[in-house]
């Protein structure tokens, strides 16, 4: 039978965060399959759009022959203070078709999309070349619109607010189920731990910028800085030798941080030194995204490169300002909403321009996800919260186009707050994609947990109705 990662850690007491394993170890054919358990040399990227992404001004139809494109012209107005995009204003993919699958329709991405800087072409560039899939119609029952509510919810994968897995994320549960109290395998740029990331088992790192991250010592006197760390290190290591669980996972995720704060700052040093030109680049951009996309890549070069003690596999970010009830604009490049699209847009080109060189394109994907889209009929000039929006998995594995259906946006097909209806209907042409679907095809074919596990472990299915509950899962979505 074969020995997964898990028991062989178990087995061989590996599990220190800043121990560095001989390559022969690796070499070994044991070790290899127990590491294959797992997300590997791989890595994943979380992309939090944080307000409530306006997804029909995201994908939106671009002919009539569904009569979607009539609708939206309904929904959306045209001239000042309009919101509508018009087939000749959005960025039409070329040669990677976009089509809706349930309806035929044909589809386009906001011009936010396009990139206008030089050397940079976007997503809808990415999405040509094959790698971006469009996931539509993402949602849950009985959606909430409330900010928080709803991102918790899908931090959580918790649509049903079980209280066995309330307090932890998906993403947190699968690295507790697969990596030891002394493994770091997440980082969340930001200062605190993101949702998705929160977890009772392992070790998860919050670090705003890596030149800026350091174990809280006391400042008054440096000479005293050895002595305190040896100090934390010795009770860190006390407590984590304990029988009592709790006690243990505080030493041992303490040991973790402490040893990661002397791991993780030298990377940005080693980063801007021989990779000055995408260090530059990011830079050149300006904006929070490209700041934060350039943290995740100083830590997947020190991984990529062998730098000892850091060995982060997962990441999440977010980026703010979607909450759109005015001034959202449509096509104009000044438009709030145009703004936001170029930000992630030019950010997460060069973001996988900059992992293609060095070598580690193929082994990077990232999820976009939105905690609700915006209401179908537009506001005086913007939008108000709304219910299913798109997703995107980006990535040089990624197999693109587009899937899910559309929503349906025919005015007498909206609910009584005028937003799009979540179905699981098997046979409805606008049957919604669960977001937890998603993520447990990211789960299953990139982190390579298996379904039972998922379903066990990290998102158990509704009880409910099958035709408006999530209770047959498909993690076989195909993008991957």
């Amino acid at each position: 039978m074969a020995i997964t990662r898990r028991q062989f850690l178990k087995r061989a007491g590996v599990a220190a965060a800043g121990t560095v394993m001989a390559p022969s170890l690796f070499g070994s054919p044991l070790v290899r399959r127990a590491f294959a358990d797992t997300i590997g040399d791989r890595y994943l990227v979380i992309l939090f759009l944080n307000g409530g992404n306006d997804g029909l001004n995201t994908v939106i139809p671009i002919d009539d022959s569904a009569g979607m494109l009539t609708d939206y012209n309904l929904a959306r107005l045209g001239g000042g203070g309009g919101l509508r995009i018009t087939p000749g204003q959005a960025s039409v993919p070329s040669i990677v078709p976009c089509t809706d699958p349930g309806t035929g329709t044909a589809l386009g991405f906001h011009p936010g999309f396009a990139s206008t800087i030089p050397m940079l072409g976007g997503l809808s560039e990415m999405y040509d070349a094959g790698n971006v899939a469009v996931v539509q119609g993402t949602g849950y029952p009985d959606y909430s619109l409330s900010h928080e509510s709803s991102r918790i919810i899908w931090q959580n994968a918790n649509p049903a607010g079980l209280p066995s897995i309330a307090s932890t994320g998906w993403a947190g549960r699968h690295l507790a189920q697969e990596y030891g109290p002394l493994d770091v395998r997440g980082v969340t740029i930001d200062n605190s731990i993101a949702g998705e990331m929160r977890t009772t088992g392992t070790s998860v790192l919050a670090i705003r910028r890596l030149s800026r991250f350091g174990f809280p010592l006391d400042d008054y006197e440096e000479l005293d800085e050895t002595i305190y760390k040896d100090s934390y290190s010795d009770l860190y290591s006390e407590a984590g030798g304990s029988a009592q669980p709790l006690t243990s996972l505080v030493g041992s995720a303490g040991q973790a941080t402490l040893e990661s704060t002397e791991s993780y700052p030298p990377l940005d040093e080693k980063y801007e030194n021989e990779r000055s030109a995408f260090d530059d680049a990011y830079g050149a951009l300006g904006t929070s995204t490209a700041r934060d996309l350039r943290e995740i890549a100083k830590v997947i070069y020190g991984v990529s490169s062998g730098e000892p003690g850091v060995n982060a596999r997962f990441f999440q970010l977010d980026n703010g300002g979607y909450d759109t009830h005015s001034d959202q604009g449509g096509a104009d490049p000044n438009g709030r909403h145009y703004e936001l699209h170029s930000e992630v847009s030019n950010a997460v080109d060069l973001f996988f321009k900059d992992m293609n060189d060095m070598g580690v394109g193929s082994k990077v994907t990232m999820v976009i996800w939105s905690e609700f889209s915006r209401r179908i009929p537009q506001n005086s000039n913007g939008t108000d919260h709304g219910s299913q929006g798109p997703m995107f998995v980006i990535g040089e594995s990624v197999n693109g186009g587009v899937y899910g259906n559309h929503p349906n946006i025919d005015p007498l097909a909206l609910d009584t707050r005028e937003n799009t209806v979540y179905s699981q209907d098997a046979i409805d042409p606008f049957r919604s994609t669960d977001f937890r679907d998603v993520f447990g095809t990211l789960l299953k074919h990139w982190v390579n947990m298996s379904e039972g596990d998922i379903l066990t472990n990290v998102m158990p299915l509704d009880i409910g109705p099958a035709a408006t509950y999530w209770t047959v899962q498909d993690f076989d979505m195909g993008f991957l």
